[in-house]
């Protein structure tokens, strides 16, 4: 198996990243020597380890972007053959308490959108795991228009949550950004706040960014209709 050099600068990354379009993820991981699983249920991030080992990536599970020396985030995004979404893409993890003097500047999820390597993948159900291809990859920054909307959306779910709401917050609240529960099972409990100020343990939650504006960043970055 060949050790991959960390990228020491962002061409180098992206130079990387675009060896890899047109490729199959099977080719990729037989080239590292990797088992492609049957199914992606049970190893849900396994594309995305996979392309940060081929990648370069060094952050592993810190709470820092996957290439910390450049403060780029990697994002998968599986897509249709005609560049559609499929699913809303995980940001981080969405803190449920101690969020007295938390700002959107100082936020985690600012931190981990403030540049990214967006890599989509043609991942239709209908195609086999290993036949899935790698499309175009490109590097995004939100623009001012952008970051305001996210920075609305998260004021407004983080204040659902600090008035003990994190109960009511459906996917239909926000405009580009999501909170929805993100944990391995039922079983999976962290603490919150209820309306009374009273801790109370409920499911995990992440934020994640909605399908309309990650198909908004396809269209602008690679001219998908």
């Amino acid at each position: 198996m060949i050790k991959i050099n960390i990228p020491q600068d962002e061409t180098t990354l992206l130079t990387r990243a675009n060896a890899l379009s047109g490729l199959t993820l099977g080719e990729v991981a037989g080239n590292e020597g990797i088992v492609v699983p049957q199914d992606l249920k049970k190893e849900k991030g396994w594309v995305g380890l996979l392309l940060e080992k081929v990648l370069g990536a060094s952050a592993g599970s810190k709470p820092e972007p996957d290439f910390p020396h450049l403060g780029i985030e990697l994002k998968t995004l599986p897509i249709t053959r005609e560049g559609k979404p499929l699913e809303t893409t995980f940001v981080c993890v969405t803190p449920l308490k101690d969020l007295v003097g938390a700002t959107w500047q100082n936020s985690h999820i600012k931190n981990k959108l403030a540049r990214v390597l967006w890599v989509p993948i043609i991942a239709e159900r209908s195609i086999a795991i290993p036949d899935r291809i790698i499309g175009t990859p490109f590097i995004w920054s939100p623009s001012p228009e952008e970051e305001h909307l996210m920075a609305m959306d998260w004021q407004e779910l983080t204040d659902m949550i600090v008035l003990g709401e994190v109960e009511n917050i459906t996917g239909k609240h926000g405009q580009v950004l999501q909170i929805r529960p993100k944990a391995a099972n039922s079983q999976a409990k962290t603490q919150a706040v209820n309306k009374n100020g009273q801790p109370f343990m409920t499911l995990p939650r992440g934020f994640y960014l909605k399908t309309t504006f990650t198909h908004h960043l396809l269209k602008k970055h690679l001219r998908i209709n």
